[in-house]
């Protein structure tokens, strides 16, 4: 990294070194006449080059950061104009020619602090740009790992259930759960998944859930619209569906339903989860790890193209999202 950061620093370098050469040679060439011969026309240009850039160079790896990065700003202008004083005196040899040769180098090195200061802002912005991208990948690579645990408790209480009335379907239920834990670990290492199959995975799961609840629910999954080519990040929408049925019909024993709709709308997805409430529902703010967890990736992957709202009313929950899938800071994948 070094080795690279002091070889593009010389490049630069020369290469400000060559433009200065070439701004002075043009601006000579309508007094090339005065000079006796075209090497003297040259070494006059490259003459004025070499103070120009010399002053450039003792303000940039000398004074800059010695003084003015140290804030020790008074030091910096007095060492500053003394330097272009000196300069200037020993470039005419006499005071009264050194004015005109002080202003030159002076609107000279003002120049080349504007560019160093854009260059060095440039700089400083890429590196937090790309430590703001690494911290917010690490975070979301958090909060994916937070899912599978997550998912998998819930999963498992739902065989349990089953498993301590002697269900016939267990084996069948734990198969299901294989299946549905395989999605989860394979698309948990994409940063992208196809639609189509997120929501074959929730639909999935709310069959394993369906014989778990027996006729104690009903449950309605609808999907509308064109789903092809559209994709989004793995396991953002079935917090919201484990939610309905953990505060819907998990915590009651009266009948209950849970509407599921999916559509599809120039590229953005509306998604909508209603579960009725029981009559006499235990208090709960309904804030636990998984919603919170999916509002944060919201934030994360699709900041400023989502819409996401809660209604909590007397009779029945309901979460409305909407996602612009056209927009986001996913990157495309071609593990379909």
């Amino acid at each position: 990294m070094f080795k690279r950061s002091l070889k593009n620093t010389i490049l630069l370098n020369i290469g400000a070194f060559l433009l200065v050469f070439l701004l002075e040679t043009v601006s000579n060439l309508f007094f090339k006449d005065n000079f006796d011969d075209s090497y003297s026309f040259y070494a006059h240009g490259l003459d004025y080059t070499v103070m120009i850039m010399g002053f450039i160079w003792v303000n940039h790896f000398i004074l800059i950061p010695f003084f003015l990065d140290k804030k020790k700003y008074v030091l910096y202008a007095i060492l500053l104009i003394g330097s272009l004083l000196i300069f200037s005196y020993f470039r005419t040899g006499t005071w009264s020619g050194t004015s005109k040769i002080f202003f030159f180098l002076l609107y000279t090195t003002g120049a080349g602090m504007a560019v160093f200061f854009l260059r060095r802002n440039t700089l400083i912005q890429k590196e937090n740009d790309e430590k703001e991208k690494l911290q917010k990948e690490m975070e979301l690579n958090y909060l994916k790992a937070q899912v599978n645990p997550h998912f998998l408790f819930n999963s498992l209480n739902s065989i349990y259930s089953l498993s301590r009335e002697q269900s016939l379907e267990t084996p069948d239920l734990v198969m299901q759960l294989s299946e549905l834990m395989r999605y989860q670990l394979e698309s948990s290492k994409m940063e992208s998944v196809l639609l189509k199959e997120e929501l074959e995975f929730i639909e999935n799961y709310v069959l394993l859930e369906e014989k778990r609840l027996s006729k104690r629910c009903t449950v309605e999954f609808l999907i509308e619209g064109d789903l092809s080519s559209l994709r989004i990040s793995p396991m953002l929408l079935i917090p919201f569906v484990e939610n309905a049925i953990k505060h819907g019909a998990q915590s009651t024993n009266e009948q209950s339903t849970i509407d599921i709709s999916v559509s599809i709308k120039n590229g953005t997805l509306y998604f909508c989860v209603v579960n009725s409430k029981p009559s006499m529902e235990i208090e709960s703010n309904r804030k636990g790890m998984g919603l919170e967890n999916v509002k944060r990736r919201l934030n994360l992957l699709y900041p400023n193209s989502h819409v996401l709202d809660i209604y909590d009313a007397s009779k029945a929950y309901r979460v409305n999202l909407s996602i612009d899938l056209t927009v986001s800071i996913l990157k495309k994948t071609d593990n379909d």
